[in-house]
């Protein structure tokens, strides 16, 4: 499956050069892993957002916001996010923001 590469390029620009964010293909998309923990990522149009189980609930009640469930078994602490709703750059801070934050208080790999 392709990805939006456009959307790829645009969390790039968001993640700089942090020398703490790798690239992965995974999930037949891209995803960007900070000390080695997936944080975001692109599958299709999609935006993949680690968010963690405690925050998954508000994150879902967001515009855009739903389960990731690729594989018909739901990912805990995990949401896809419509590529429609990160079309503005501001809501696709926010949402990569959240990601790197939840990834950096993980153990690094």
């Amino acid at each position: 499956m392709a990805y939006d590469e456009g959307l790829a390029e645009r969390i790039r620009s968001r993640l700089g050069d942090d020398p703490d964010v790798t690239e992965r293909r995974m999930f037949g998309g891209i995803a960007f892993l900070v000390g080695g923990n997936m944080a975001v990522g692109v599958t299709g149009d999609d935006l993949m957002v680690r968010v963690g189980p405690d925050a998954a609930g508000a994150a879902l009640a967001r515009p855009g916001a739903r389960v990731f469930d690729m594989t018909g078994r739901p990912m805990r602490g995990w949401v896809v996010v419509a590529g429609t709703a990160v079309a503005e750059d501001d809501a696709l801070a926010a949402w990569v923001a959240e990601g790197c934050a939840f990834a950096r208080g993980l153990p690094p790999k």
